[in-house]
């Protein structure tokens, strides 16, 4: 069985959390048992899912038969925006658990700041430091937050979280928003690491505008020099900027070849030249004007 060879963050509660991970946002449940099973045989040690995704049951699944132990598989899920509010998200927190068929949780993260509710947010935050005091969550921490959603929730609760989950690739870096995660001692994980979020997201085709960093000339020399794929490029370039990526697929293929990037490094110009396609547009949706009712999905039996 592969062993994970990257990274670990110690978090600012003193947990280690792996420094690469697999995720499944939107992977079709028939997809995700084997998907994960392929990506744990490859050496990953953190795999996130959500309430959302619809897949919490086969990540379960897929765990337990991977023959690694529990406890060295490092799991997150998060509470979808529809079940904000403190007793709510304890309700949701029961139900995730129960699908994954954990006893406990690695990671817990509120998914969406919704600053329309923002009380609401916060007491889903609060529920969720109940869930640390009483054991069943390692550690807790947020997705998509700003700057000053960060300050406004830390005021509110006193807690700093663990981890700001938000959308970083060369399209879209945040440096900014990273240096203030790294300020506060909260690691910054990214999603759509690699910019599928530009390709395939809702905006790209309402625009019609193909923003692919994949198929960026800069980042295909890259590869070609260093004998790596333009996605392996990418996923070093994240490595190398600090973040924690969680690329996600459903192809042995590629969950094999994303995670193979630890034999190599980027210079430090290269990385600088990759940072340097930053648009300023993000591909997914603009966190300050999600809420319920833009994203009504609920996540229940």
């Amino acid at each position: 069985m592969a062993t994970f060879k990257g990274p670990v963050f110690k978090l600012n509660n003193g947990i280690e959390m792996p420094g690469f991970g697999f995720g499944v946002f939107r992977s079709e449940p028939e997809q995700t048992v084997n998907a994960v099973q392929s990506a744990v045989a490859n050496g990953y040690r953190l795999i996130d899912t959500a309430a959302a995704y619809m897949n919490e049951q086969q990540v379960g699944e897929a765990v337990r038969a991977s023959g690694v132990p529990r406890e060295d598989i490092f799991v997150t899920t998060k509470v979808w925006m529809t079940d904000y509010g403190y007793d709510q998200t304890l309700h949701a927190f029961d139900r995730s658990l129960r699908k994954l068929g954990f006893d406990y949780l690695d990671l817990y993260l509120t998914h969406w700041p919704v600053p329309s509710a923002f009380d609401e947010t916060v007491a889903s935050y609060r529920a969720a430091m109940k869930l640390v005091e009483e054991g069943r969550v390692r550690a807790i921490g947020v997705c998509n937050f700003s700057s000053a959603h960060l300050r406004n929730l830390i005021e509110q609760t006193g807690h700093i979280p663990a981890v700001n989950q938000i959308e970083v690739h060369p399209f879209f870096t945040q440096k900014e928003l990273r240096e203030a995660d790294g300020k506060l001692g909260i690691v910054t994980q990214a999603w759509s690491p690699i910019g599928g979020i530009k390709r395939d997201g809702e905006k790209a085709k309402a625009s019609g505008r193909v923003l692919d960093p994949l198929s960026h000339p800069g980042v295909a020399q890259l590869a070609a020099k260093y004998g790596k794929s333009p996605a392996q490029i990418i996923l070093r370039w994240q490595i190398q900027i600090g973040t924690c990526p969680i690329p996600k697929s459903v192809r042995q293929e590629r969950i094999a070849e994303n995670i193979d990037i630890f034999s190599f490094a980027l210079a430090a110009d290269e990385v600088q030249a990759i940072s340097a396609l930053d648009t300023g547009e993000r591909g997914g949706p603009d966190p300050e004007l999600v809420s319920p009712q833009t994203f009504p999905l609920t996540t229940h039996d």
